[in-house]
């Protein structure tokens, strides 16, 4: 595998990365544009890697994207690029149809282009898009899970601009026959998340003794899946997915919010324990964001039926562990929230 991963200094595309290489991918390329949740120190571990290299650019640079395919002679692309922060596109969704919507129309051209062009790769080429549970909207308590052919039914401005690309991608299989493949994934957690989706945010604001702050009544739903397992699902649909298929990955962990965060605080209190009292008592309900989904569930039967894939990591160990390298990682988090890091992109590459 020959690979070119974009947003490849983001959570899950870090994570893919290290695991690739960890499983003898020829090799990696990066493309990321180092914005707020792209951090190069996450990509560390395998900077030393002669199979990997990392380029600092945009998915909406189709030129660069372009030259990228040709000069490494690249036979997969795995776009990870994406603005991913429900509440940010309520605040801006301009830029989420920009990045999610554009960006991977101009990724698909550029991946057409090449191609044609070298007609030899047409039958092992393959482009995953890696896309989410929220495109198909909210559950009720009572529901079946979620599954590939569950109708879209977007709520949020984020969740309408990967549900956008998503559709593109299908059309390009359809229509260009390019050899394309979905997945739909649940609740990412793990190391080298940003510290604005729920469980780096209630760590390290339970570490600075902040306000832990749950949306509404805290019994919204989420599917966890702990992104060492979704790495390995990818993997997996790179090298056996059938073109044009989609496949959904969740944990089958169903817990809601105010369970995960009591999670968390009990925990700490074992790991890291207070001089005094409980960090359950630094949480704090505010008021719920707009259209706020109520469930998210994912049935990822056809995952574990045609490639064999299942979560190997149970919600109460994957916790512990993601707690763990927080606590281990204290430099990490000082780094990406205290804006040293931004700084430090701005100067380095000016």
């Amino acid at each position: 595998m020959r690979i070119l991963v974009t947003g490849g200094a983001g959570f899950i595309g870090s994570n893919l990365v290290a695991h690739l290489l960890a499983h003898g991918a020829e090799r990696v390329v990066v493309l990321d544009a180092l914005t707020y949740a792209g951090n190069l120190q996450n990509l560390a571990p395998v900077q030393a890697d002669p199979r990997y290299r990392f380029v600092k650019g945009s998915i909406l640079d189709q030129a660069l994207v372009a030259e990228l395919l040709e000069s490494e002679r690249l036979d997969t692309v795995a776009n990870l690029a994406a603005e991913s922060h429900v509440d940010r596109s309520i605040r801006g969704p301009e830029a989420f149809v920009e990045t999610n919507v554009t960006g991977t129309l101009r990724m698909l051209e550029a991946a057409r282009s090449y191609v044609e062009a070298h007609p030899a790769l047409r039958d092992r080429f393959r482009y995953l898009q890696v896309s989410t549970d929220e495109v198909f909207g909210t559950l009720a308590a009572d529901d079946p899970k979620f599954c590939e052919t569950t109708p879209y039914a977007p709520n949020s401005p984020y969740a309408a601009s990967k549900a956008g690309a998503d559709h593109l991608v299908r059309a390009w299989h359809e229509t260009f026959g390019l050899n394309t493949l979905i997945s739909n994934c649940s609740n990412n957690y793990g190391p080298y998340q940003f510290p604005e989706k729920l469980i780096p945010l209630v760590l390290n604001n339970a570490l600075s003794g902040k306000p832990l702050p749950i949306y509404g009544d805290g019994q919204q739903v989420r599917d966890w899946l702990h992104v060492g397992d979704h790495c390995e699902a990818l993997a997996s649909i790179l090298a056996r997915g059938a073109p044009g298929e989609t496949y959904a990955i969740g944990g089958d962990a169903e817990r809601t919010n105010l369970e995960v965060v009591g999670t968390i605080c009990d925990l700490l209190d074992r790991h890291r324990p207070k001089n005094a009292g409980s960090y359950r008592e630094q949480i704090a309900f505010v008021k719920d964001r707009p259209g706020h989904d109520r469930r998210y569930a994912i049935d990822a039967r056809k995952l574990a039926r045609e490639l064999g894939w299942s979560p190997s990591r149970s919600f109460t160990q994957g916790i512990e562990d993601t707690v763990l390298w927080y606590l281990d990682h204290g430099d990490w988090v000082r780094d990406v929230t205290s804006g040293a890091y931004r700084d430090w992109v701005a100067e380095h590459y000016a």
